[in-house]
């Protein structure tokens, strides 16, 4: 009775430990998605901001806002770029760490110019408005190099599969068609009328002579017939019985007697 009890709370102890990980777990997942939605609307509204200010502040904090919102644009279009293209392109990985280098450099320009736009020293900042747009420049044209580079390796193999599905599907329709790979058959040329040469007619043997009949044989030779029958013997009308030949080792049939 014991061990039933003790397996029966260290399944309720289990199925407990089960909900509160589920339950952190959700509350972490949620957490981490206000965080993102938090994030994506404080740097859409920082865009905004920025955006207008250029507009709106002319001089050094104008320039300033350009330089912060083409700065953060670039960096954003190319981390969403290669993090899209890692997980069908294996290779993008190295290029991936390399942006991550180029982010720690971007996030410090980002924070350095965010500084500057509340310096009352106006003429201070004109003399370094120079190099931090050179900085701007060389970090969102490598940014520009790796995002082009990725969109192009990926264009690259989307046409090479293109072509090579292009050829398979060419060499399948030509299989499909095969009636017209097969050779015609060629008709017979015709013989022209003017070339066709008869053959030459075989010499024909002399023709044999008919046999004579009966009536024109006594039409025409009375004389041959009347000696031919008169040179043939008379037979008799009715042929005698042919008498056997006797042998000197057969017996002499004995007469029947009458008694």
């Amino acid at each position: 009775m014991e061990a039933v009890v003790a397996i029966v709370a260290l399944i309720f102890v289990l199925f407990v430990a089960l909900g509160v990980y589920a339950t952190v777990k959700a509350v972490g997942a949620a957490k981490r998605g206000v965080d993102r939605t938090v994030e994506q609307a404080r740097r859409t509204v920082e865009d905004h901001t920025l955006r207008a200010k250029t507009f709106a502040q002319p001089g050094s904090q104008g320039q300033l806002a350009q330089l912060r919102l083409s700065l953060r644009t670039s960096m954003r279009a190319t981390q969403d770029a290669l993090q899209a293209g890692v997980s069908e392109d294996e290779s993008l990985k190295e290029s991936l760490a390399l942006f991550d280098r180029l982010s720690a450099h971007g996030h410090e320009l980002d924070g350095e110019l965010k500084r500057l736009q509340r310096e009352p020293d106006r003429a201070r900042l004109a003399e370094r408005l120079p190099a931090l747009r050179d900085r701007t420049e060389q970090i969102t044209k490598s940014a520009d190099a790796l995002r082009w580079a990725a969109r192009d390796r990926a264009q690259r193999f989307g046409d090479d599969d293109l072509d090579s599905l292009s050829t398979q599907i060419g060499m399948e329709a030509g299989a499909l068609r095969h009636w017209e790979a097969e050779p015609s058959p060629t008709p017979k040329a015709e013989p022209s009328p003017a070339r066709v040469t008869k053959p030459a007619a075989a010499p024909s043997s002399p023709p044999w002579p008919e046999a004579p009949s009966a009536a024109a044989d006594q039409q025409t030779w009375p004389e041959n017939s009347e000696s031919r029958r008169a040179e043939e013997p008379t037979r008799p009308a009715i042929d005698a019985p042919k008498q056997r030949a006797a042998y000197p080792w057969e017996k002499k049939p004995r007469p029947e007697s009458t008694t």
